[in-house]
């Protein structure tokens, strides 16, 4: 390593001993509570030798500059592809340091990733180990949004982002992959959570923002499997929210579909998506049918509706029904849906003194995101009662941003009432 990278490492520091730690949630904290720490360049080093492709991300989002490391000290393409993490791999190719790797060796990557793509996490290490053990397979977190799971046998530890590595690869090499070739990579991972090669996949086809991708994922909405329907909604969904042009040709033709399509659909996390869709557009169809659903027996969908109702404007006909529905979600049996439902309301720019009363009933909610919800939306509201109610929550939990968050609004309200 470079000379001040190698004398930070043997010296040691705080960051270093977390991410050593692989302790994203204390490497989290330092960066948060120091503004310019030391030993950063060093400590992304660290995490990429590590694999710890989350925290090296997160080191490169607050100022890690990768050309301090040398390519000797950094992973190979050839060995971030193999490891399985999207969150590394894509460290590894930040923008400062792209044009080290010339296109063989990311086609040599692009191979690597096809391969164990293609062949099966649990077949390629049986293969590459010998071992005939038993595998254990971990689900982890591989970026801040995305997860994926983690195999190891014989010694040997791999995560099955693979499919989103080729994804990513192809897309540096310009290779126009098909929507079907696509869909049946993200496929393979239908029912994990978030997991990253999902996520990638309808992110990228998301963005290509053409007729033939939003048609091939509008025409998935009557198909018998519903992950298939739930791999179009998410595609349509997020062609809307990516699509940054004046025109926003899809968004009628969007609520065409989803206005139909939230009638129709059965599977509940099939219909949680389309309601979320719903709810990022301001037509009068696609509200109507996003609170028609207020009721639903199942918690994702409630927790859509709750979502969605920030898109109905104060002056819109439906916003007094929409009230009516968050006021009724935020005593939902669901904590999840409640602090939906008091997160909506307090950016939803209704004034109306029942609302901040209902936020204010919230505080005595016994789950703790709750009343943290609720004290953020009383201290947007300038409401007095924000101020006793962050005194008994105490501080943040460390680690948490979100609590952060919520409770820096209550520092900002004190500080617009001390100094009008």
């Amino acid at each position: 390593m470079g000379t001040g990278i190698g004398n930070a490492v043997d010296g040691g520091s705080a960051l270093l001993s977390a991410v050593r730690a692989r302790d994203t949630d204390s490497v989290k904290v330092l960066l948060h509570e120091d503004g310019d720490p030391d030993g950063l360049d060093a400590a992304f080093c660290m995490a990429v030798r590590m694999r710890a492709g989350r925290i090296a991300q997160l080191l490169l989002q607050y100022g890690a500059d990768s050309r301090q490391s040398l390519p000797e000290d950094l992973l190979s393409l050839r060995e971030a592809a193999d490891s399985g993490s999207p969150a590394l791999f894509e460290a590894l190719l930040d923008h400062a340091i792209r044009d080290r790797y010339p296109e063989g060796d990311l086609l040599e990557a692009r191979d690597r990733a096809r391969r164990w793509q293609m062949t099966g996490v649990e077949a390629e290490l049986r293969r590459r180990t010998g071992s005939r053990d038993g595998i254990v397979r971990t689900p982890v977190q591989d970026d801040e949004y995305t997860s994926a799971d983690e195999f190891t046998l014989g010694g040997m530890t791999v995560r099955d982002g693979h499919g989103a590595i080729l994804t990513h690869v192809e897309e540096l090499l310009g290779i126009r992959t098909s929507f079907e070739d696509l869909m049946e990579r993200a496929l393979a991972h239908a029912g994990q959570d978030h997991h990253t090669t999902w996520s990638t996949v309808t992110i990228l086809l998301a963005g290509r923002c053409d007729q033939a991708t939003w048609s091939a994922a509008a025409a998935l909405r009557t198909d018998p499997d519903p992950f298939h329907r739930l791999f179009g909604a998410e595609v349509l969904r997020l062609t809307h929210l990516f699509d940054g042009s004046d025109e926003d040709a899809f968004a009628g033709p969007a609520v065409d579909v989803l206005t139909d399509w939230s009638t129709e659909e059965t599977a509940p996390s099939v219909l949680a998506e389309v309601l979320v869709a719903l709810g990022e557009h301001e037509d009068p169809r696609a509200q109507a049918s996003l609170l028609r659903h207020a009721g639903h027996p199942d918690a994702r969908v409630r927790c859509a509706v709750a979502q969605g109702c920030i898109s109905v404007r104060p002056s819109s006909p439906s916003s007094g029904d929409a009230r009516t529905v968050l006021l009724r979600l935020m005593t939902d049996p669901d904590p999840v849906v409640r602090k939906t439902a008091c997160h909506t309301m307090a950016g939803g720019g209704d004034d109306d003194p029942a609302c901040a009363d209902a936020l204010a009933a919230a505080l005595d909610d016994p789950e703790r995101l709750v009343r943290l919800a609720a004290v953020h939306g009383l201290a947007l509201r300038d409401d007095e009662r924000c101020v006793e109610a962050a005194r008994r929550l105490g501080p943040p939990q460390r680690g948490s941003l979100e609590e952060e968050v919520y409770l820096g609004a209550v520092w900002r309200y004190e500080w617009r009432r001390d100094h009008r």
